[in-house]
């Protein structure tokens, strides 16, 4: 079997699970979940590409639940409008996850930004979780910890899928 079947079979299957399993849990973001396995693969897909996404979508992740806190909290929106003051945080935060990859740890920048967009994409589509309250929550209703809990599992999805295309090559063989 060439590694393009096996992959394809194995993210295909695995994809599938993830699905019904995410569905049948609740609370926890599927698509966000294929955002951390696209950038497992993106990044290698070998361990050296786990390690970093894990880290860096976490990170990316944190840095957009920081925003979203400053954004809430300080009140400046009132003297830039609401749109300048997220606009200025949004340029603060994204010039810090850059200026982060002088990190080796932090160093695979497309893989922070998915987790920050990652974890803006659910306060836009849950607008109700963009509060004080919500944010600083111990909960799944915290987009960080729902967006890193959802981004470790994909990317987890992604090394097992990796790992089973490989297993399917060697079968085939």
């Amino acid at each position: 079997m060439s590694r393009l079947a096996a992959l394809s079979l194995s993210i295909g299957l695995l994809g599938g699970f993830a699905t019904w399993l995410f569905l049948t849990v609740g609370g926890v973001l599927i698509w966000a979940a294929f955002v951390a396995w696209g950038c497992y693969f993106q990044a290698g897909g070998n361990a050296q590409a786990l390690r970093s996404t894990l880290v860096c979508n976490t990170f990316g992740a944190a840095v957009a639940w920081l925003a979203a806190i400053v954004i809430l909290a300080v009140p400046l929106g009132e003297l830039l409008t609401p749109p300048g003051w997220a606009a200025a945080v949004v340029f603060a935060t994204a010039w810090l996850v850059c200026m982060a990859a002088g990190i080796p740890a932090l160093a695979t920048i497309p893989a922070s930004f998915y987790g920050y967009a990652s974890a803006f994409a659910f306060l836009l589509q849950t607008p109700e979780k963009m509060n004080l309250a919500a944010l600083t929550s111990p909960g799944l209703e915290n987009a960080f910890i729902v967006t890193a809990l959802s981004m470790a599992l994909g990317a987890l999805f992604g090394y097992a899928s990796g790992r089973l295309g490989g297993a399917l090559m060697a079968r085939a063989a």
